[in-house]
């Protein structure tokens, strides 16, 4: 677990984030930029008798790439909110999968951070990626 697992802005985020919570999601910040997401699939994500919805695993990956860009500005007072993502869904996830979303930096400016992710399952195999900008911006207007 990396230091910033203790920053103010990333204790509030995971504090705040009522969405996570009920998704059932938990990550670690292995490292600026570079966050694993993790998430088991149980009865409630699912869209069809076997098989996860797709907002889950959306979810999941705008969460790995947002707490991934929180933690290269929450140094500096700011906070983070997707502006564009663009997934592509590989395969299936399934009842019980435990899927894991690894981020990356891409690039970061001063206001836009490029970011990518995936996802894998318990046995390597990829579900899903995706490649995302998202704004940094003061964290008062976010209210925290």
């Amino acid at each position: 677990m990396h230091d910033l697992m203790q920053h103010p802005l990333i204790l509030a985020y995971g504090e705040s984030n009522e969405f996570g919570k009920l998704l059932g999601m938990n990550f670690q910040i292995r490292d600026f930029g570079s966050v694993e997401y993790t998430l088991t699939v149980e009865k409630k994500h699912l869209a069809t008798p076997t098989a996860a919805h797709g907002g889950i695993i959306a979810s999941l990956l705008d969460a790995t790439v947002g707490v991934a860009a929180l933690s290269t500005v929450c140094m500096d007072g700011k906070v983070v909110s997707t502006v564009e993502m663009n997934i592509t869904f590989l395969a299936p996830a399934f009842e019980n999968d435990q899927m894991t979303c690894i981020s990356e930096v891409v690039k970061k400016g001063n206001r836009l951070i490029f970011m990518a992710a995936k996802i894998l399952n318990q046995n390597g195999a990829q579900l899903a990626k995706c490649s995302a900008i998202l704004n940094a911006y003061p964290k008062e207007k976010a209210g925290y």
